[in-house]
């Protein structure tokens, strides 16, 4: 199995992958020698991917990462309700968004509250 793809997708290249160093912790860990090595036919516009089960969009070194937590293993937590991602492309633009699951549905990830995960 492959550990990365690379999509053209609404005009964007994006990556696939497991993992990305993002926070970064040079000087091994940099998003340039995992772009380097996984992607070396061209940098991605986007790289989506997971690891962590920590929700992330972030820009490093031009290439917007995005990851969608977890939806069921928030932050490496007992299972629980968590949080899944979209990615939208629209004229060439990435739109990523990261959503929290809920009793009765999904509803817009508050970056600022206290996830529900953290509540006593």
């Amino acid at each position: 199995m492959k550990y990365a793809w690379l999509l053209e997708l609404g005009g964007l290249w994006v990556g696939l992958t497991h993992y990305v160093p993002v926070p970064e912790r040079p000087p091994r860990f940099t998003l340039a020698r995992w772009v380097e090595r996984y992607f070396p036919e061209r940098t991605p516009d986007v790289i989506v991917s997971g690891d962590t089960h920590r929700e992330l969009i972030a820009e490093v070194q031009g290439v917007l990462c995005v990851n969608p937590g977890s939806p069921t293993y928030p932050h490496n937590y007992d299972t629980q309700y968590g949080t899944l991602g979209f990615l939208e492309i629209v004229d060439g633009e990435a739109r990523p968004s990261v959503w929290q699951i809920t009793d009765g549905g999904i509803e817009p990830f508050d970056w600022d509250s206290v996830p529900p995960w953290k509540r006593s």
